[in-house]
């Protein structure tokens, strides 16, 4: 489930007007039923969609691996030599994690790297945000009736719940709904619920989700390009207990000389007071949220074809053409660093339209358009579509 969530487990995610809908919608999903392993009674989409709704474990534990496959193995190459190749796994590779949840106020997900563990644990009203590597971290002390969504920061490692979190959102007239009938994901029964975009437009052939037979939470969620046959993206359980954790996991002392920086968030009232006052940044929230939309950023379509546009600041392709390359200064602010985007930039194919010219990033699951006038149209959609809205 998502445990940074403000909301009892799960109940936010399929409103039973959604799943009514859904089936209404499209009537073969109302008759296929997942029935494939004798031991387990039959479930139809609808059920399922019902099954997610009504899930509220006490508590669980496990392992998660994310694992993906972009089809980009000349960008992930290029990647691999930005800052130890962290982002590597962005586009090909995998990542694991630790998760432990027993109520919504004690929650820890510890993401193991080669380098060391970050952590981060809610405890009640303390938070911790933790690296091994550099033995520091931030301690948050939240304020009286603080949830969770105020309370954790986003792009901490995903869970299979967020994962179908994000897919069970995109539910609506442009979604096929089938079952396929049963798994078995991290030694436990599940249901397999598919949902399929109608949109042709669509790079994304369809996102399995693999629901415990008892416990009804997402165990697996698979996101596969159009006819392939192995996942692009995977968040799965590689174990799992559905156990409640013990008080202690969520306990956190700093090791001796660490350095922890000490964080109170405003209160309501503070920020009432003053309407200028920003939270701190680990605390935002509303990137690429409707409403959050400006010149340089905006949200295009909806479903499963929508498509981001972004602008570039103005000095961001300078040079990219150039045969002569400078170093990167020690102080420059892009995460790849100057040389790395020219890098990349320049192994990608230059495309060109009525809407001007520019270089493509096209892969199994998503395509990106950089026009040479430092315009950005990215989506799981088809090069055509972003052509379109260029």
């Amino acid at each position: 489930m998502s445990v940074f969530r403000s909301r009892p487990a799960l109940r936010w995610l399929v409103p039973s007007a959604a799943a009514v809908a859904v089936i209404g919608g499209g009537a073969a999903a109302g008759t296929i039923v997942a029935s494939a392993d004798p031991a387990l009674p039959e479930r139809s989409a609808a059920q399922l969609l019902v099954d997610l709704q009504s899930a509220d474990p006490e508590g669980f534990s496990g392992t998660v691996v994310q694992s993906t496959d972009l089809g980009l193995p000349g960008i992930a190459g290029l990647l691999k030599n930005v800052e130890g190749g962290g982002l590597t796994s962005l586009v090909s590779g995998s990542n694991t994690a630790r998760v432990w949840y027993a109520g919504e106020e004690k929650v820890r997900l510890a993401l193991l790297g080669t380098d060391g563990e970050t952590d981060v644990i809610r405890n009640d009203s303390n938070v911790w945000i933790w690296k091994s590597s550099e033995n520091s971290g931030t301690h948050v002390t939240l304020p009286e009736g603080a949830t969770e969504k105020e309370a954790l920061p986003s792009g901490v490692p995903s869970t299979p719940q967020d994962a179908a979190d994000a897919a069970l959102a995109a539910i609506d007239d442009s979604t096929a709904v089938a079952t396929t009938g049963a798994a078995e994901v991290a030694g436990r029964d599940a249901y397999e619920l598919v949902l399929s975009p109608r949109d042709t437009n669509s790079l994304i052939g369809q996102v399995r989700l693999a629901i415990d037979a008892v416990e009804h939470v997402p165990l697996r969620v698979d996101v596969y390009a159009k006819s392939a046959s192995k996942p692009a993206v995977r968040v799965a359980f590689e174990q799992v207990s559905f156990e409640v954790p013990d008080a202690q996991q969520f306990a956190f002392n700093p090791p001796p000389n660490a350095s922890i920086e000490e964080v109170t968030p405003p209160t309501e009232k503070e920020l009432a007071e003053k309407p200028d006052a920003v939270k701190p940044e680990a605390f935002q929230h509303d990137a690429g949220k409707p409403g959050t939309e400006s010149d340089d950023f905006k949200v295009i379509g909806e479903g499963w074809t929508t498509i981001i546009s972004a602008k570039l600041p103005e000095d961001a392709l300078a040079g990219a053409e150039s045969p002569a390359k400078p170093a990167p200064s020690a102080s420059s602010s892009s995460p790849l660093g100057d040389l790395q985007v020219e890098g990349i930039l320049e192994t990608l194919p230059k495309v060109s339209g009525d809407w001007g010219s520019g270089r493509l990033l096209s892969g199994s699951l998503f395509s990106a358009l950089i026009t040479d006038d430092g315009r950005v149209f990215a989506g799981a959609v088809s090069p055509e579509a972003l052509y379109a809205v260029a």
